[in-house]
């Protein structure tokens, strides 16, 4: 019933805008709107440290309110990091994770993020921090082979997760609910370094909702001189449990903690090459 009368609404809100929008009044309010929507932010306060976000909906204010309570230990993993080093956000989404690098340890931050509807808000959120020399937008897909595939959403929403590159699994292993799909080129960890000349990381933040294991696949060379990775995985998702584990020991990391865990049994693992600890 619930879900009937939402759609009701909906549908006769949606007839009143595009009956308003075909007037030239409708179309200017239409615009005002947005933008007047894309202005609103929030402030954040985190310790000592204070910080704004764009929140142009309840997705990305969401994500503003819970920024101290939703992932606790990535921020804890965030602080490790000693000054001025270089991070990789892979999967950077709206930077909130970037920009609090960059103002609490002024780390060199690399934001990895594919989808048109997130690289709006985090350009925002990197200027209204003012971190934009510290934070570079790299707007490509990480993944385990050089050259274009679709870049699969299941939401449109500014704020989105819950997408794949080049895959058709969600980050559980099961079939990803696509409902917008465009071509986008991806590149490996390793070609980032040699392509694009971004430094090599020392530290490694990767959730990109199920394609973790092929983008630690294409980082051999890069792995090997990282002190320290932070990746969201799924244990019930064997495949990538298990080659996430290999690549990451193979490179001379240790599993130090599992983290969370709120998600059944998906985890953020906190790795660590020991003789920097």
């Amino acid at each position: 019933m619930k879900s009937a009368v939402k759609n009701l609404i909906l549908g006769a809100l949606r007839r009143v805008i595009l009956g308003l929008y075909k007037m030239y009044l409708g179309r200017y309010l239409f615009q005002q709107f947005i933008e007047i929507g894309m202005s609103i932010s929030m402030n954040v306060r985190h310790g000592i440290l204070s910080m704004v976000f764009a929140t142009p909906n309840i997705l990305c204010r969401y994500r503003a309110e819970s920024f101290s309570i939703k992932e606790p230990e990535t921020l804890i993993w965030l602080e490790s990091i000693p000054d001025e080093a270089t991070l990789w956000d892979v999967g950077a989404n709206v930077g909130l994770y970037s920009i609090y690098a960059a103002k609490k340890n002024n780390a060199r931050v690399f934001a990895f993020e594919p989808s048109v509807f997130n690289l709006e808000l985090l350009a925002r959120n990197i200027f209204l921090n003012q971190v934009q020399e510290s934070v570079t937008i790299v707007p490509i897909a990480l993944s385990d082979e050089l050259g274009p595939s679709l870049f699969k959403m299941s939401s449109t929403a500014w704020g989105g997760a819950l997408s794949t590159f080049g895959k058709d699994f969600d980050q559980h292993g099961g079939k990803l609910n696509s409902i917008f799909e465009y071509q986008t080129m991806g590149m490996t960890m390793d070609e980032a370094t040699q392509l694009l000349n971004i430094p090599p990381p020392r530290f490694i933040k990767i959730d990109v909702d199920g394609i973790e294991h092929l983008i630690l696949r294409g980082g051999t060379e890069t792995l090997k001189n990282v002190e320290s990775v932070m990746v969201e995985i799924d244990d019930d998702f064997t495949d990538q449990a298990e080659e996430t584990a290999r690549h990451l020991r193979n490179a001379g990391l240790t599993l130090l903690r599992k983290c969370g865990g709120d998600a059944g049994n998906q985890y953020n693992q906190w790795w660590v090459r020991v003789s920097t600890y």
